[in-house]
Parts: structure tokens; sequence; C-alpha cells
């Protein structure tokens, strides 16, 4: 099954907030039993060069959370988070309104505490691709940070790097100097999630290397709850980070990926301007989408993803 669509509540507990690329957000009321929090369900679209496709991914919507849940259990004591749960008995428990939508959001939902989002987002990188590689091949710079002369496309990196970006609602972000993103975030807040991305990163990295993945570099996004930095929304899955299967690893090269790749593949194929409308996708591009995308949840999780 493939869900897309915005969910329609009737009850006047829980309102639609907003409509992202891939996820839906809807706030839910404070009660006598419960605090106010935010639900956060990951649909089936996908998008490509800032474009939604016409047609979803089945199945990407439930990787994408049980893989950031994965994450969320896994370290979740290490660094403060804004997950409540992502099991839908635990979270009909805590807001019986959804019920009579259990189907459409098993799987697929998070119940979160509400924050108030950063305005940097944070980069990690642990190797040399992407827009870091543009830039590297320009200046031998990531983002201000100089590096050894020499390098690859996609050669580890000597040391893991922080290179935060600006968080845009429309459009690309665009990458920043540790000056620039100190500026917008203060020093306090900037050492911090500096310093927790970079210790997630590696943890998650190491860990992910023994799986058979190649974590090439990720996203992580951090919020504060009164005054308290931590972090949301989702976490090292393959919308976020760039993940290389391990034992088809050469520098040198562009990788094989465990995401969208099949499909961007297919649009530069097109005579497509990359605006609005997408193209419907083949059957073709979106079961080898689908397989990338379930592979990514294996090899992290070790288990089959549960049917839905």
């Amino acid at each position: 099954m493939t869900y897309t669509a915005i969910i329609s509540f009737t009850t006047p507990n829980i309102k639609h907030l907003r409509t992202g690329k891939v996820r839906e957000l809807y706030g839910i009321a404070a009660t006598a039993d419960r605090e106010e929090s935010l639900l956060m369900v990951a649909t089936d679209r996908i998008s490509a060069f800032d474009v939604i496709m016409p047609n979803g991914i089945p199945d990407k919507g439930r990787v994408l959370t049980q893989i950031s849940k994965f994450w969320f259990d896994r370290y979740g004591n290490d660094i403060p988070h804004h997950l409540i749960s992502a099991d839908i008995d635990e979270i009909i428990g805590i807001v019986p309104e959804l019920a009579d939508h259990r189907a459409a959001l098993e799987g697929r939902s998070m119940l979160c505490k509400k924050a108030t989002p950063l305005t940097i987002e944070c980069i990690v990188r642990g190797y040399l691709a992407g827009s870091g590689w543009k830039e590297y091949k320009k200046s031998h710079s990531v983002c201000g940070i100089k590096l050894p002369v020499g390098l690859k496309e996609s050669d580890k990196l000597p040391e893991v790097i922080f290179t935060p970006s600006t968080k845009a609602d429309e459009g690309h972000d665009i990458n920043i100097t540790e000056e620039q993103a100190r500026k917008i975030a203060g020093d306090d807040v900037f050492e911090t999630v500096r310093e927790r991305s970079v210790e997630l990163y590696s943890k998650a990295a190491t860990y992910a290397l023994n799986k058979g993945i190649i974590i090439c570099d990720t996203k992580f996004e951090f919020g504060q709850i009164d005054g308290e930095l931590v972090l949301i929304d989702e976490v090292l899955t393959p919308d976020s980070s760039r993940f290389w299967p391990k034992d088809q690893y050469k520098p040198g090269r562009s990788q094989p990926s465990f995401d969208k790749q099949f499909v961007r593949d297919y649009l530069e194929s097109l005579d497509w301007d990359k605006t609005p409308p997408g193209p419907v996708l083949p059957d073709e591009i979106v079961c080898k989408t689908r397989e990338k995308y379930l592979q990514a949840y294996e090899f992290i999780t070790g288990m089959k993803l549960v049917e839905a």
C-alpha cells in the first residue's frame, strides 16, 4: 500500500499544521491526561530536484520512521531527543482520537514533544561527496574548513567534519561557515550541537560499517524544549544521509547508494525541465527504489520490515 495523502481529523484536538515534501505534521492539543505534542507522519511521497513526484514509493515512509526509531532507541540515553513513541498502540493509548486512522498511521508515525527548531541544520561529513566534493575541487576546503590537497571523490576524510547549513523552507539549504553558524545560533548552542552531531554520527557510522553500510554524511536537526537542546525530526535515514554499500565502495567516483538515486538517474534521462509537475515514475523505477530503501532498513536493523 502506498500512502501519500493528508489525514483529515474531525476532532478539535488534532490540527494539521504543515505539509512537507515527505511528512505531514499534526498538532495534538493538551488535555487533562496529556501534554501538548506533535504527530509526524511520514508518507510515501518522494521528491527529486525539489519537486514531489505524482506517485510515491510503497513503504518508504515506514522505512524512514522505523530507521529513525531504531536510532532513537539505540542512542536515546546518550542524547536528549523529542520522540515520545513510534509504537502505534502506545500512540493511540496517549491520543485515543487517532484510533480510527490506525491503518494509515501504523509504522509511519512518531508522537513527539513539541520543540522550537533551530534555524541551522547540522551536517556531519565523514567522506568527500556531494556539495562538499564540488567545493573541494575549487578551493580544497568544505564550508571554510581546509582539507589536504589530493583527495579524490568519495575519499574518507582525515577526520569527521561539521559543516552547518541554513534551514530553507523552500529550495535548497545553503552551506555556511562556522563563523556564520555561530552568529545565527550563538556560541554555546553551536558548540553543543556540533559536539552532539559529531558524536552521534561517529557512533552510528561505526555501527553501520559493521553492518555493511558506509554512512558518508548525514543531516541532524535540533530544537529547544524549555531551553534544553534536543534532537528532532528524522535521524540517520536514507533521506537525511548518504548510505553506501561497503562491499562496493571505491574512491575516485560516485558511489551506489541506498536511496532515491534510481529516481534521480531516471529523471536526468528525460526531457524534463525539473519544474512542477514532475513526471509519473514507471513501475520499474518505483520497484527498484523501494528495494533500496528496504535494503537500507534490513542492513541497519538486521530485520525485515513488518508487512503493513
